[in-house]
C-alpha cells in the first residue's frame, strides 16, 4: 500500500495534491479499494486567472464528479477562487481540454479587475456609443430626404443593436468554457487567425487609435471654441492660444487621466462621459428645434449632376448614417469586466445595461436627426449640429448654453479617449507582460500610455487632412458593426441550415461587406476626384 500511494504522489502547491486526471478517467481505472480521491488543486496559475468562475472545484471519485467542500479549496486570503465553467453534460476530460486558460489576464487592464455590473456596463456602452459624429446625422437626410433618412437611420440602428446582442451572446461558451474578452480572440476562434490579422485586425485598430486622435482634434478643436465663447471680444486675438496648443491641452488632460489603472477603474469617468454626451445632444436639438425653422429652409434632396454623382451622394449618406453607431470593438471587453460562472453568466447584466444605454442612445439620436433637419434642412453645414448652432444662432442664445454644450463636448471627448484606447493600452503592456511574465511595472505602464497619448497628439497636429479620408477608412471599419459578428454566430452557434436564422445571418453579413465595399470605392473615388490637401503640419 505504501508503494501504491509513492506511484501516486504528485507535487503539491501549499497543501493541496494534484491527482492525474488520466488515470482517474481512464477506462478501467476505478478500483473498489480506493474509495475516494484527493481534491483536484489547480495550478498556481489558474489562481490568477480572470477566466474562471468562482465555483467550488471539482472532486472526482471513482463513480461520480461531486462539489468538493468549501474548506478543502480555500486559497489564501488575498486570491479569488478561479473563475470556472464545466459544461453540462460533457466528459470533464473534454472541458479540461477545451479550456483555454491565460494567467496572463490578471495583469492586463481589460481583465485586471472582473467587479463590474449592469450599471457599469451602461456606463461604459452610452459613453462609446454616442459621439460627435452623430452631430453630423442631419447632413444625411440632405441627400436622402425625409422618407428614406428616417429608414435609414432606423434600420441602421435595429441592425447594429442586433449585431451588439450576438457579440454579448458569443462573449462566453458554455460548451467549452471560454471566455472572449476581447474582439480579435472571437474573431480569430471564429473567422480564423488568417482572416483576422488580414480582414480585422486594421479596423479595430483604428477604431481604437483612430477614434482616440479623432477625440484630440474634436475636443482641442471645441476647447478653442469654449475660450472664444467665454471671453467673447474681451480676449487678445494676438496672445490667444494656438489650435496646436490647444490640442496640446487636451492631450495633457486625456494622459493625465488615462493613469487610472483598468477598464473597471474608469467607471466613473464612462459615467461622466455618458451624461456629458446626453446633455450635449439634447442641448443642441433643443435649441434648435425652440428657435425654429431657418428663413427659406428646404426639404428637398440635393440632387448631383450626373447618375454616378448622385449614386456617390446617397452612398456617403447611408455611410453617415451607418458611422453614427460606434463602440462594438468594445463591447467583449466591457463584458470582460464582470464576473461570470455557470448559474450567474456575465451575458445576463451586459444586455441590460446595453439596453438601458441604448434606449438613452435612440432618445438622443432620433431627435437629434429629425429635429435637426427640420429646424436646417438644406441649410445645415457639412460640419453637423454644432457648427450650425453657432453660425445660425450663436448670437441669439445665452452665451452660458453655448459654453455648457462646449464644455460638454470636450468633457466626452476626454472620456472617449480613454474608453477607445484601453484596447491598444492592453495590447502594449501583454507583449510586456509576456516577456516579464508578470505584471507590467507601474512606470512602465505610464510610460506606454503617455507615449501612445502624445503618438495620438503628433498624427493629429501633422496630417490634420486625415479627416476627409473619414469615410474610405470608416469604410473598411464598418464590417466589424455590421457584418462579422454574423459570421461569427454561424461558424460558432452554427444553425441550422436554410433556418431563420441561418438565413438572417448570411443576408446581413454578406450585405455589410457589400456595402462596406461600396463605400470603400465611393470614399477612393472622393478621394481622387477633389484631391486630398496634404497640409503637414497646419491644422485648422
Amino acid at each position: 500500500m505504501a508503494a501504491d500511494n509513492q506511484n501516486h504522489h504528485h507535487p503539491s502547491h501549499g497543501d493541496n495534491n494534484y491527482t492525474d486526471l488520466s488515470q482517474v478517467l481512464a477506462p478501467g481505472s476505478s478500483n473498489p479499494a480506493t474509495p475516494r480521491l484527493p481534491p483536484i488543486s489547480a495550478p498556481p496559475s489558474q489562481f490568477h486567472s480572470p477566466s474562471l468562475s468562482r465555483s467550488p472545484l471539482l472532486v472526482l471519485s471513482p463513480d461520480r464528479v461531486v462539489t468538493a467542500p468549501v474548506s478543502a479549496t480555500r486559497t489564501p486570503r488575498r486570491l479569488r477562487t478561479p473563475r470556472f465553467i464545466t459544461p453540462l453534460g460533457s466528459p470533464l476530460r473534454k472541458a479540461l481540454h477545451m479550456t483555454r486558460l491565460d494567467p496572463n489576464d490578471a495583469w492586463l487592464p481589460i481583465t485586471e479587475s472582473r467587479n463590474g455590473n449592469a450599471a457599469y456596463a451602461a456606463f461604459h456602452t452610452l459613453c462609446s456609443g454616442i459621439g460627435i459624429q452623430a452631430l453630423v446625422l442631419p447632413v444625411a437626410f440632405t441627400a436622402l430626404g425625409w422618407a428614406w433618412g428616417i429608414i435609414c437611420l432606423t434600420l441602421a440602428f435595429t441592425w447594429q443593436l442586433y449585431t451588439l446582442y450576438i457579440l454579448v451572446q458569443l462573449h462566453e461558451s458554455v460548451d467549452t468554457g471560454v471566455r472572449y474578452s476581447r474582439y480579435l480572440q472571437l474573431a480569430t476562434a471564429a473567422l480564423g487567425e488568417r482572416f483576422t490579422k488580414l480582414l480585422a485586425t486594421f479596423p479595430i485598430l483604428y477604431l481604437s487609435a483612430g477614434t482616440s486622435m479623432a477625440s484630440i482634434v474634436i475636443g482641442g478643436s471645441t476647447l478653442k471654441l469654449l475660450f472664444q465663447t467665454i471671453c467673447g471680444g474681451a480676449c487678445s486675438s494676438a496672445h490667444d492660444p494656438t489650435t496646436v496648443e490647444w490640442y496640446l491641452i487636451f492631450t495633457f488632460a486625456a494622459v493625465l487621466l488615462a493613469q487610472l489603472p483598468n477598464l473597471n477603474s474608469i467607471a466613473g469617468v464612462s459615467l461622466v462621459g455618458a451624461v456629458t454626451a446626453v446633455g450635449y445632444c439634447t442641448n443642441i436639438w433643443a435649441v434648435s428645434v425652440a428657435e425654429g425653422r431657418m428663413p427659406g429652409v428646404s426639404y428637398d434632396p440635393v440632387r448631383a449632376g450626373s447618375d454616378l454623382e448622385r449614386l456617390l451622394s446617397v452612398l456617403n449618406a447611408v455611410g453617415i448614417v451607418a458611422f453614427a453607431f460606434r463602440g462594438h470593438n468594445l463591447v467583449l471587453e466591457i463584458q470582460a469586466t464582470m464576473p461570470s460562472s455557470e448559474k450567474h453568466p456575465s451575458t445576463v447584466p451586459m444586455w441590460k445595461g446595453v439596453k438601458f444605454a441604448y434606449a438613452l442612445i435612440a432618445m438622443c439620436i432620433f431627435p437629434l436627426a429629425i429635429g435637426g433637419y427640420w429646424a436646417y434642412g438644406q441649410l445645415i453645414p457639412q460640419g453637423g449640429m454644432l457648427p450650425a448652432l453657432f453660425a445660425y444662432h450663436g448670437q441669439d442664445t445665452s452665451r452660458f448654453i453655448l459654453g455648457l454644450t462646449s464644455f460638454f463636448v470636450v468633457v466626452n471627448a476626454v472620456s472617449s479617449f480613454q474608453l477607445y484606447a484601453m484596447p491598444t493600452f492592453d495590447q502594449m503592456e501583454s507583449m510586456v507582460v509576456t516577456r516579464l511574465k508578470g505584471p507590467c511595472p507601474w512606470w512602465i505602464r505610464a510610460s506606454l500610455r503617455v507615449g501612445f497619448g502624445f503618438a495620438c497628439f503628433f498624427v493629429a497636429v501633422a496630417m490634420p487632412f486625415l479627416g476627409s479620408m473619414a469615410g474610405l477608412i470608416g469604410g473598411i471599419a464598418l464590417p466589424v458593426t455590421l457584418a462579422y459578428p454574423c459570421f461569427m454566430w454561424l461558424n460558432v452557434k452554427k444553425p441550422t441550415k436554410y433556418s431563420k436564422m441561418w438565413i438572417l445571418n448570411w443576408v446581413l453579413g454578406v450585405f455589410g461587406l457589400a456595402l462596406s465595399g461600396a463605400l470603400i470605392a465611393a470614399g477612393v473615388y472622393v478621394v481622387i476626384d477633389t484631391g486630398v490637401k496634404a497640409s503637414f503640419f497646419k491644422p485648422i
